[in-house]
Order: C-alpha cells, then structure tokens, then sequence
C-alpha cells in the first residue's frame, strides 16, 4: 500500500512549520534583547524580590538544567534551580504552624474546669448538654464532683 501526502496533511503540516519558525524567531529576539540590556546594564549587581525570584525558578525547573546553560543569562542555572529548590521546602515546611508543647485547651473547656469545686453536679452537666443533665453518676465521679 502506498503511503501519500493527502492535501490535508500537506496543510498541516505547514501550518505547524509555520507556528514553529514564528516561535523560533520570538525567542531569538528576546534573546538578543536581553542580551542588549544585559550590557545597558553592565557589571551591577540585579537584585530580586521573592516574587521574582519564585516567577524565575518555576519556569526554570520546567526547562531544565540542561536547556537553563544555553538560555539562563541574568542568573546561573545552579542558582535558579537552588531558588526552585528553597521554595519546595518552604512549601512542605510547617514549622510556623507547630509550636512548643502540648496545644492548648479551648477557652470554653478551660472555664469549665476551673469552675469553683462546690458548682452542682446538674449545672455542670447541663452546660455539657446544652441545658439537658443526663450526666450519670459514673461520669460524675469521673469528673470528680
């Protein structure tokens, strides 16, 4: 069976070559733009905010250590990846969120249990209830009233 180029394919397939030469020549010019305020610019440090830097290493780790060596201008590969790295961690580190010891009771158990010792046994099971004491003379020895 012959295999032909149908007048379908054959658009496609142009089309396609098309889209990636328009491609090619936009990054080719964003290149030599950067090049071009790279020497504006000259020997001066650039700093970046986080934000900055969060925007750099996301689409650094897509492209690659490989792909960053021909491409990566204003700061090394070594560097974007570590910055990508540093946001993983953060991401998954919850220290600020632990903190020392046992966590705290809430305000609502702590007034209850440090009610006066001669508060009635019904009052106090009633507050558990919602007003209905069916406190039963096991759970008020456990309590200890």
């Amino acid at each position: 069976m012959k295999k032909s180029l149908d007048p379908f394919r054959f658009l496609l397939i142009a089309v396609c070559s098309w889209m990636n030469q328009q491609q090619l020549e936009l990054i080719d010019y964003l290149r030599e733009e950067n090049r071009v305020l790279r020497e504006q610019l000259g020997q001066r440090r650039l700093r970046f905010n986080d934000d900055q830097r969060r925007r750099l290493a996301v689409r650094a780790k897509r492209l690659g250590s490989k792909l960053l060596r021909d491409v990566a201008t204003i700061v090394t590969p070594e560097t974007l990846l570590a910055w990508h790295r540093r946001l993983i961690a953060q991401k998954y580190d919850g220290s600020d969120k632990r903190g020392c010891g046992r966590p705290r009771k809430s305000a609502e158990l702590e007034d209850l249990t440090n009610t006066p010792s001669n508060t009635s046994a019904h009052s106090l099971a009633s507050s558990f209830n919602g007003g209905v004491s069916r406190c039963s003379q096991h759970t008020r020895l456990a309590i200890g009233l």
